[in-house]
């Protein structure tokens, strides 16, 4: 039996399979009543430098720990997959979880990082969702992390349009990229 390696191109090509498979993971996952604000995007090549440059430029200008750390990992990444929510009505449960007592007392605004308050049943079907995605990714062993900094920055450069987002980089190398760092 020969040794067989698979090229980058194959590479490239699988790791393009795997972020959509993820996507369709994530997109399927259940959601409260039955309403989808869950959105999901993927990135490669050029995008995936550019994020990981941003977010240690972003980790430099806040004085805000891991961003480097984290933007090395995406750098030496072949995808980011972005699972978020985008324009999430509240369930209308006035669970007071949002901090809320009353759904419609809501009030919106721009975050310094993400948009809020969210409905907690919306975040928890966002939780789902990125549940689902890696599972995907660890069904098909592929290397993968959910990264709240790279959502953050991904956010903040106009590479995803979403009110609260992770980033889920993937790689496929003889050791995870994503431990021991």
């Amino acid at each position: 039996m020969s040794n067989q390696n698979l090229s980058e191109f194959d590479v490239q090509e699988a790791i393009k399979d795997v972020a959509n498979l993820m996507g369709i993971a994530a997109r399927t996952a259940p959601k409260s009543a039955g309403k989808d604000f869950v959105m999901v995007k993927a990135i490669y090549g050029e995008d995936v430098i550019k994020l990981a440059k941003e977010m240690v430029s972003y980790g430099e200008e806040t004085g805000k720990k891991n961003f480097d750390r984290d933007g090395e990992n995406v750098k030496n990444s072949l995808a980011v997959l972005f699972v978020g929510i985008r324009d999430a009505t509240p369930l209308g449960l006035n669970c007071g979880a949002c901090g809320y007592d009353q759904c419609t007392d809501r009030i919106s605004h721009k975050g310094s990082e993400f948009d809020g308050p969210q409905c907690a049943f919306r975040i928890l079907d966002m939780g789902i969702a990125i549940g689902s995605a890696v599972k995907t990714a660890g069904i098909m062993n592929v290397d993968n992390r959910i990264m709240y900094r790279a959502g953050v920055v991904a956010k903040k450069i106009g590479l995803v349009n979403a009110d609260f987002v992770m980033g889920i980089p993937l790689s496929v190398t003889g050791k995870s990229i994503f431990f021991d760092r």
